[in-house]
């Protein structure tokens, strides 16, 4: 589910926390997003509700950040080989092969 399309509704933040809370140091989850902590409090609405959940989100976390352009934005700019955009890459190879 894409948690921003609930932006105006608090209910899919609650939602979210509320599921997360339940597996809270049960189980895993991964989850990805293109926003800072800082931004999360504009889709969830509620800035009790996004402290409570990214402080159970971040104990124990280990969080990556990457730095870059979009894969999706990469390939939704630029047209598709006639191989349908596909890359291999070889060992032997430096660069892919088209």
């Amino acid at each position: 589910m894409n948690w921003a399309s609930c932006r105006s509704e608090r209910t899919g933040g609650e939602l979210l926390f509320n599921l997360l809370a339940q597996r809270y140091e049960r189980r895993s989850a991964i989850i990805t997003t293109n926003l800072a902590f800082s931004q999360w409090v504009k889709v969830f609405g509620d800035e009790r509700l996004t402290t409570a959940l990214l402080d159970r989100l971040s104990h124990h976390a280990h969080i990556l950040t990457t730095r870059g352009d979009s894969f999706r934005s990469q390939r939704g700019s630029k047209t598709a080989p006639a191989s349908g955009g596909k890359k291999e890459l070889h060992a032997d190879d430096r660069a892919p092969r088209q």
